[in-house]
């Protein structure tokens, strides 16, 4: 095993690409990639009919990589869409000086247990600061975005416009490495029932309001909780918008708004709030599903 930093990258690069995983460089030391930005791009070589972004420029191609990495020990970055990958990221917490903070290992592992399903055993990546990326190959009838906090706290997913860090790359001072077998498994069908995005021809129908005119505190709760997700903090948004979502779920449920009304509102100020419109979509989903559900069994209602 070579011991010099810029030839194990370059090993480690051509190690996903043989697997059929397209691969970009990443700044050394660092998780960012060390491409140039559309503000900035030339508009020759790969981008003469105009600016490829890391997705499009990530490749397996072996004499791509080696005149890439011959230029600087760069880290190595996963185009996880283009590779066929969903990656399962169970971080931890930023800053857990009192420890009492659960990590996404924790919280994942709830998810599971709440659902009845087994930890699902795959490919594992040890992260720099402690976590873990859990690799699964991507269904392929399903383009799957990127999510963040959806399926539980701590835990994201990187799937089309998303890319992890690979093993073999060195931030901060500690190494990602791959950990216990590295099998790859598919996607378990219950993780892929919780991120495939909504479609209009599987939305469950909802009854108009009885009358064409609302009531006012219906109204003033779907302005309040809009509000507080336009205004969330960083760190913030996402749960904020979940719980919005949970809330108004409710008058979705007893016919007092329309579904594709709460979605409209939400996403807005979920976007304006600086989430990106897979993480809203996904987060929405998921909160307007369960509470719902959740309201309708109250109301002794079929969900």
């Amino acid at each position: 095993m070579t011991h010099d930093p810029q030839t194990a990258l370059l090993s480690a690069a051509l190690a996903a690409a043989a697997r059929g995983w397209p691969v970009f460089p990443l700044r050394p030391g660092t998780k960012r990639p060390a491409l140039h930005g559309e503000t900035a791009c030339p508009r020759t070589g790969p981008c003469s009919d105009g600016h490829r972004k890391w997705e499009q420029r990530a490749t397996t191609d072996p004499d791509r990589i080696r005149a890439a990495w011959s230029r600087a020990p760069f880290n190595v970055g996963i185009a996880t869409g283009p590779s066929g990958l969903l990656v399962v990221d169970l971080d931890v917490p930023k800053d857990n000086s009192s420890g009492d903070a659960p990590g996404g290992a924790t919280t994942f592992r709830a998810l599971c247990e709440r659902t009845g399903q087994a930890v699902p055993h795959t490919r594992t990546v040890r992260t720099a600061s402690g976590g873990q990326h859990l690799y699964f190959t991507a269904p392929a009838a399903v383009r799957l975005p990127n999510t963040a906090g959806t399926l539980a706290p701590r835990v994201d997913t990187r799937a089309w416009g998303g890319y992890v860090v690979a093993a073999g790359s060195l931030v901060d001072g500690s190494r990602y490495e791959t950990v216990g077998p590295a099998l790859l498994r598919p996607l378990p069908g219950w993780l892929k029932t919780l991120l495939v995005p909504p479609h209009p021809i599987n939305r469950p129908p909802v009854a108009a309001p009885a009358s064409g005119r609302r009531r006012p505190y219906v109204d003033a709760a779907l302005a309040r909780e809009t509000a507080a997700v336009t205004t969330a903090r960083e760190g913030r948004r996402n749960a904020t918008l979940l719980r919005a979502g949970r809330a108004l779920g409710r008058f979705v449920a007893s016919g007092d708004l329309t579904r594709t009304e709460v979605e409209n509102a939400l996403q807005g100020a979920g976007e304006a709030a600086g989430l990106t419109v897979a993480e809203c979509r996904a987060t929405i989903r998921s909160a307007l599903n369960w509470s719902i559900t959740h309201n309708a069994a109250r109301r002794g209602v079929a969900a």
